[in-house]
């Protein structure tokens, strides 16, 4: 504490009382300790501008927050509404998805098949085509370094041409997956995988038989490139 000046009536001015040797000694120590957490202290905030916040900088494979993604590749699928036909047709697919939030995606895509593989030493194997548009939700996630994974359900309509099928488009609907490889932030290798059902009319069916159909399932199968934007 600091001294308090007292009128003295010996000495008739102001004196001061003396401050006792003990409590002179407590406050000498106090401000030496108060000083030496000071200087320290001023190197703090110069060090802390120097820092990095290691989970604000994204890591050289943390993939950027695009919203949007195309995915394009070659594709096969199984012929199965088709009898005596091709096992198979080749042709290509394309799908666009957004994301919303991180593991949830809504996409589309589209499917055209042309190329027939297998049985071909059928006399008549025919000019089967398929078509798809199909939509649904999607959920992705990173499953270890650059792998990530996606699974998928779909629904929408096919086309079988070439074969005067009946619907012209019939309702589709299945599910699938997919493994992807990210090269970069952008671009990413994926395979994917799904099973696909429609109803279609065996061919030369009539009115009269009441053009009934016949639900198959289509297996498929795609490889392709993925950009993010």
């Amino acid at each position: 504490m600091m001294p308090v000046p007292k009128r003295n009536p010996g000495c008739g001015k102001v004196c001061l009382r003396a401050v006792p040797i003990k409590e002179n000694y407590k406050l000498k120590r106090t401000f030496l300790l108060l000083l030496l957490a000071a200087v320290p202290a001023t190197f703090v905030p110069v060090s802390a501008l120097a820092q990095v916040n290691p989970e604000a900088a994204p890591g050289p494979t943390q993939a950027a927050p695009y919203k949007y993604e195309v995915y394009a590749g070659l594709a096969y699928s199984r012929l199965r509404q088709v009898p005596v036909s091709f096992s198979g047709l080749l042709g290509g697919k394309v799908s666009v998805a957004r994301d919303f939030g991180r593991y949830f995606q809504l996409m589309g895509s589209g499917d055209y098949y042309k190329v027939g593989t297998g049985h071909a030493g059928l006399p008549s194997p025919g000019n089967p085509s398929i078509y798809t548009f199909l939509v649904g939700p999607a959920l992705h996630a990173s499953l270890y370094g650059n792998l990530s994974g996606v699974v998928f359900a779909e629904v929408g309509g096919e086309h079988t041409g070439g074969e005067h099928m009946t619907p012209s488009i019939s309702f589709a609907g299945g599910f699938g997956g997919g493994l992807a490889y990210d090269l970069s932030p952008r671009f990413a290798v994926q395979l994917t995988g799904d099973r696909v059902a429609a109803s279609f009319s065996l061919p030369n069916n009539t009115p009269q038989l009441g053009n009934s159909t016949n639900r198959t399932w289509n297996v498929r199968g795609t490889i392709g490139v993925v950009y993010r934007f």
